[in-house]
């Protein structure tokens, strides 16, 4: 996919996880009227998707299928609810002639939207949407004894960064549903605490821009 990971220092640490503080410090809100879901349809790959993941979506694919269009399900028939990423063997979902995923949808003014959301709020399916989705533009890496998060930027994704910076919303409070999800209320929780403490370090820290009287 497009795009690249923040690597930077410092990061927060939490439990078992690292988090970039780019998720505290940069703003995003998706502005879908400009993408228009552009996420589900450029880059080289498939939306990533965790273990679980994949045997779900092999066992619950005959309820995810009314919902998705003609040319998903033949591109699912053909490469499987899932498959391996052949650049680094990855499991994600398969594409339709290269470009969208499989499970997207389009509305009228060619939106993508996802047919396993879909499918999940009509109450036919458990899982909402695979998680790396619902947690975009935050990516997970997984490392032997941690787990370490961080901003993924993207240049479709630039009216998002202008839409968060007119609301003021960091990416954390973007995703913040999707990471009580993946972590639990409580890991979330400590993450606010630490956001909380970091924009009261960087006031403190701000110059007096008032003149000398």
């Amino acid at each position: 996919m497009p795009g690249g990971l923040t690597f930077g220092l410092p990061m927060l640490a939490i439990e078992n996880t690292l988090i970039d503080e780019a998720l505290l410090e940069e703003a995003f809100v998706c502005d879908l009227s400009r993408c228009r879901g552009a996420c589900c349809v450029e880059g080289d790959a498939g939306a990533p998707l965790e273990g679980d993941e994949v045997g779900y979506l092999k066992q619950a694919y005959p309820a995810i299928a009314p919902f998705l269009r003609p040319e998903g399900r033949a591109a699912i028939t053909e490469q499987g609810t899932a498959l391996r990423d052949p650049n680094d063997g990855e499991w994600v979902t398969p594409l339709v002639q290269g470009r969208e995923c499989a499970y997207a949808l389009f509305d009228a003014e060619g939106t993508a939207q996802c047919g396993i959301e879909k499918a999940w709020q009509a109450g036919a399916v458990a899982l909402r949407k695979p998680i790396s989705c619902h947690l975009y533009p935050v990516r997970i890496a997984r490392y032997p004894a941690f787990l370490a998060l961080h901003y993924h930027r993207w240049t479709i994704c630039s009216p998002a960064c202008t839409l968060g910076e007119a609301l003021k919303v960091p990416v954390f409070r973007f995703v913040a549903e999707a990471l009580r999800r993946k972590f639990g209320s409580e890991w979330f929780e400590q993450l606010e605490a630490a956001a909380a403490l970091k924009r009261g370090q960087d006031d403190i820290q701000k110059p007096d821009n008032k003149e000398d009287r």
